[in-house]
């Protein structure tokens, strides 16, 4: 009976303490009532601002002319008279093919030579009619456009200024349709971009170009814009344009990496803090929040040039907008935040 009694006890006692505890001025709610805390950002003015329109090209090197030597027809080669490296001039004998063809040649029309003077000095007295000498005319003709073709294709003359980059030959080989040798310009050389389509109407032939080269560092080299393609590629939407570069001391050589700046003017465009920009897991896209009356609205926004610290929008937020730079993390489209003090 006192066991019983004990129980009762202690079981009013935690009852009247839950009680207690439940009790308060929060009329009942409980802890689940209390009103969420809002996030707090830290917010910049941002304002639209001249900008340079400077865009980066990457591209190779590539010579102003190349050149194939090699004969019009297999024959063998008998002497080749330059090396890999070695710089030439226009007009250069390069190769010596085998004179034996050249030689037959040489005396055939040698000997229609003496066979038309003759009959020349006939006609004039009469002796041959008009058709006998138009006959050896032709055949005179004939003769000499065979011996000049020979004589072009037995010595490879070089038709620019320039160096030497391949040989695929030794003396003594049969030409067997790989060019003999390669000679190519560099002086100048030249690189080809592909430009978006925004700027067609901005680039312009004689339009100056920075160019830097890996083997060189930071070391800028300018070259001129030598020729605008007019058509624009319907997949990629940009069009072609060729820069030459001066390269009077050789030092650039084609097939060198080259990265091309060009700048086309300037734009007025908003410029943001680079902490403003929150780029999208999955998509990629950028995003900005933009504050605005207690609550953040959540702005796609498409990036031009980064500077420094800073970034430049092509479009998605307006001038004189508060953008979040801080406390991004935790928001959504649309939420209420409060400004840090």
């Amino acid at each position: 009976m006192k066991k019983t009694a004990n129980f009762m006890l202690c079981t009013l006692f935690v009852a009247a303490m839950f009680a207690s505890c439940g009790g308060g001025s929060n009329n009942g709610k409980g802890v689940s009532g209390n009103e969420t805390e809002k996030p707090r950002v830290k917010v910049a003015y941002v304002e639209s601002r001249q900008v340079d329109q400077i865009e980066e090209f990457t591209a190779n090197v590539e010579a102003e002319n190349t050149n194939s030597i090699a004969p019009s027809s297999p024959m063998r080669i008998k002497d080749i008279l330059v090396e890999v490296g070695d710089y030439v001039k226009k007009g250069q004998k390069l190769v010596q093919m085998d004179e034996a063809a050249l030689i037959q040649s040489r005396t055939q029309l040698e000997n229609i030579k003496v066979e038309f003077a003759r009959n020349d000095e006939l006609y004039k007295t009469g002796g041959v009619s008009k058709s006998v000498w138009d006959a050896q005319k032709t055949s005179l003709d004939v003769a000499q456009t065979a011996y000049d073709n020979l004589l072009e294709n037995t010595e490879l003359l070089s038709p620019i200024n320039g160096v030497v980059t391949a040989r695929n030959y030794d003396d003594g080989d049969l030409y067997s349709g790989t060019p003999i040798l390669v000679v190519e310009q560099i002086k100048p050389v030249k690189v080809k971009i592909n430009v978006s389509e925004s700027y067609f109407s901005s680039v312009k032939k004689g339009m100056e170009a920075k160019l830097k080269f890996e083997v060189y560092g930071e070391e800028e080299f300018f070259g001129k814009v030598s020729l605008v393609y007019p058509t624009i590629d319907s997949q990629t939407r940009t069009f072609p344009v060729e820069i030459t570069l001066n390269n009077a001391d050789g030092r650039v050589r084609p097939g060198m990496f080259a990265r091309v700046v060009m700048s086309f003017g300037v734009k007025d465009h908003v410029v943001v803090p680079d902490q403003a920009i929150v780029k999208q897991v999955g998509s990629g896209e950028r995003f900005v929040y933009v504050y605005n009356d207690g609550k953040v609205s959540m702005n796609r926004v498409v990036l031009g040039r980064r500077m420094d610290t800073e970034y430049e929008l092509v479009s998605g937020v307006e001038n004189g907008s508060q953008v979040v730079v801080a406390g991004q993390s935790r928001l959504n489209d649309g939420m209420e935040v409060e400004l840090q003090k």
